[in-house]
This record gives C-alpha cells, structure tokens and sequence, in this order.
C-alpha cells in the first residue's frame, strides 16, 4: 500500500496505550507483522532493529490482569494491510 497519508511504521511498537512506545496515529490503519517470513496475529510489541517480537504466553496474566508475555528473536517485518 503506498498512501501518502499513512504515517510511517516506527522501528519499535507497543498496542499497550501506557507503554512510551505506543503512537496512536498508526493504530488508525490496520497493521501487519511478519516474523520469521510468517505472519502472526498475537504479536502485542515488536522492534525491528533488535529483531525480536513479544507474545503472550498462554493464559497466564500477572497481578494486574495483563497477560505475561515472551520475548521471541528473528526476522521481524511491519507493513500496512
């Protein structure tokens, strides 16, 4: 998709609204992630400069009700749907 009024995709995202990486602007448009030259649908954060993304693990939740998550490492790409 190359619309000239799509922001650009950061290197780093986060859906959690409290996390300092989290730009509201780019949640308007329906993103994509690939990992490993697989698309995933459960990825909550990701960076693609370090390669790594972040998943929940299960059911688990911690204290406060958010899920637990883990820290998977690989070819990580962002694009708009």
């Amino acid at each position: 998709m190359t619309d000239s009024t799509l922001p650009p995709l950061p290197d780093r995202l986060s859906i959690d609204a409290r996390s300092p990486h989290h730009i509201a602007a780019v949640f308007e448009h329906d993103i994509g992630i690939k990992f490993n030259d697989k698309e995933r649908l459960d990825v909550e954060e990701y960076c693609i400069s370090e390669g790594w993304i972040r998943i929940p693990a299960g059911k688990s939740v911690d204290r406060m009700g958010k899920p637990l998550l883990l820290k998977l490492k690989g070819k990580v790409e962002a694009f708009y749907r």
